[in-house]
């Protein structure tokens, strides 16, 4: 998805000679902590709140313009890019300029979540399983035939390299809930499996017959 999809277009912005006050009263307004600021029609950068705050009301935009981040995307980058900025940079927003530099919109740090979520798959069923590789060992292939004996298939697939062990860590996510059968032939294959999440089919037998045992004691 691209920022093009997700940027809105109607978000306000403020302009150098604008009044810090009217700035912090649209954060207030907006319920954000950052703004895009504009000189005359081109994106000067992102001021924050903690920087107007610092300042005298009454002042000028310009006044603090020492303090604008330069951070922005243009609309044919991957979304993933909007997130890593909003990450590293602690930002409520990012605002998506044109090859002109000019302000196209914003996108939003709680509208980027919800498109993340969607993205890595937390709105449809599955089991999760964490496992831990080193990387020169790292198949994807295997793994995904290793799932797929189980009747079973990769829905989101993600790694990171863990700086403290150098480990590839590579997390899971299956369209089966029930994940014993799965683990266990990982565990089988000399796979490491860290931790998992499913409704593991011996639980649920547990709980039928708890269920029993409690229908009885009811009778």
């Amino acid at each position: 998805m691209l920022a093009s999809q997700l940027v809105n277009s109607n978000f306000p912005s403020v302009n150098l000679l604008d009044k810090l006050v009217f700035a912090l009263q649209l954060m207030d307004e907006y319920d954000v902590l950052h703004l895009p600021v504009l000189s005359e029609d081109k994106f000067a950068g992102v001021i924050s709140k903690d920087d107007l705050l610092d300042g005298n009301e009454t002042a000028l935009i310009a006044t603090v313009e020492s303090a604008l981040q330069r951070i922005s995307i243009k609309s044919e980058e991957h979304f993933l890019t909007a997130l890593r900025l909003i990450s590293d940079n602690e930002l409520s927003l990012v605002p998506v300029v044109n090859e002109q530099h000019e302000l196209v919109g914003v996108i939003l740090s709680k509208d980027l979540m919800h498109i993340f979520s969607r993205f890595v798959g937390n709105e449809e069923p599955g089991g999760i399983i964490v496992l831990e590789a080193e990387k020169r060992n790292f198949s994807f292939g295997e793994i995904s035939r290793l799932v797929e004996t189980n009747d079973a298939y990769i829905t989101q697939l993600n790694t990171y390299v863990e700086s403290d062990t150098g480990m590839i860590i590579i997390t899971l996510k299956v369209n089966k809930i029930e994940i014993s059968d799965i683990v266990a032939t990982f565990q089988r294959y000399e796979y490491s499996v860290r931790y998992f999440f499913g409704e593991e089919e011996y639980a649920n037998e547990l709980k039928e017959n708890y269920n029993h045992l409690i229908s009885y004691l009811n009778m």
